[in-house]
């Protein structure tokens, strides 16, 4: 196998394939994206070459694009935030119980699982004005009977309108278990020898967690970051079966970056401005990637 493997042919030959397959779904797909981002295109014309005016036009007049901006960046520091600390807790009380494991890990990891269109009317009934929630505190003596209730995913008041912070709680509900099981995972690797020397020295599960368990799973807290910040910024499918057009359609206050392209490239065929967000898009998952591996500082230890 050595002696196969010192011919560059024959590690030509294997890499081809994987080679072959990456640039067919990854490379070209984002050249062309980029090509048609510089363009005037629409699906019944031929594509027009403008160069940086779709980009110019994205970050100088487009109100809905920085609503977008706000809005996926809210997620993502949400979502960051939210998942990285719940899926901790989850994995470091998942891990030390017995009885009981097998089944709050399916619970918790159930809603990831899930078709999101379901789980986006779901949502939507619990939090309609007349129904779930308003219902409930009607029932407890907490709302009036004749008042039309909290109106979770119509208020549009604020900085952050109170819809995305809804959305915001939902996401973080479907999508805890995956961060819960990547922590999770990290954590069954470490050794019990060094929790039993810890506890010999006198130190408490909580002095554990913070001295030991957490250093230990640094790599693993950077990946999980990672994905929760790309789809975070990347979001849609929630916001698209929970709220109406009119909250996410052309002025609409609850755009996210995916929302305006949908938006642009399949409600209104302006395929290249779809494409040019799309772009925009693409380079803030990899900055917010790089940042991530940058400050999140990993150590390799033998565990």
């Amino acid at each position: 196998m050595d002696k196969l493997l010192r011919k560059k042919s024959n590690i030509i030959l294997f890499l081809a394939p994987a080679f072959i397959l990456f640039t067919a779904v990854l490379i070209v797909p984002i050249g062309t994206a980029f090509y048609y981002s510089l363009c005037d295109y629409k699906i019944s014309e031929t594509p027009k070459f403008v160069f940086l005016k779709n980009y110019i036009t994205m970050f100088t007049s487009d109100a809905d694009m920085k609503t977008a901006f706000k809005n996926s960046i809210f997620f993502m520091i949400f979502s960051c935030v939210t998942q990285l600390i719940f899926g901790l807790v989850l994995a470091a009380l998942l891990t030390n119980i017995k009885r009981g494991r097998d089944f709050f890990k399916n619970v918790y990891y159930l809603p990831c699982v899930l078709s999101s269109a379901a789980l986006g009317l779901l949502w939507y009934f619990i939090f309609h004005p007349k129904y779930g929630i308003n219902k409930i505190m009607e029932n407890l003596g907490l709302l009036n009977k004749a008042s039309e209730g909290k109106q979770w995913l119509a208020d549009t008041s604020g900085f952050i309108i109170l819809p995305i912070v809804v959305i915001s709680f939902v996401a973080l509900w479907q999508y805890v278990g995956q961060s819960m099981m990547l922590y999770m995972a990290q954590i069954s690797g470490i050794s019990k020898d060094i929790y039993e020397a810890a506890a010999i020295d006198g130190c408490s599960k909580t002095q554990s967690f913070f001295r030991i368990t957490l250093p230990l799973i640094k790599p693993m807290v950077a990946t999980a970051m990672s994905l929760n910040a790309i789809g975070s910024l990347k979001f849609f499918d929630l916001i698209f079966s929970m709220l109406p057009e009119s909250m996410r359609g052309v002025g609409g206050k609850a755009h996210v970056l995916a929302t305006v392209i949908y938006d642009q490239g399949l409600r209104y065929s302006k395929y290249g401005y779809a494409c040019s967000v799309g772009m925009v898009l693409l380079a803030m998952c990899l900055l917010v990637t790089f940042l991530i591996n940058k400050f999140v500082k990993t150590e390799s230890y033998d565990m």
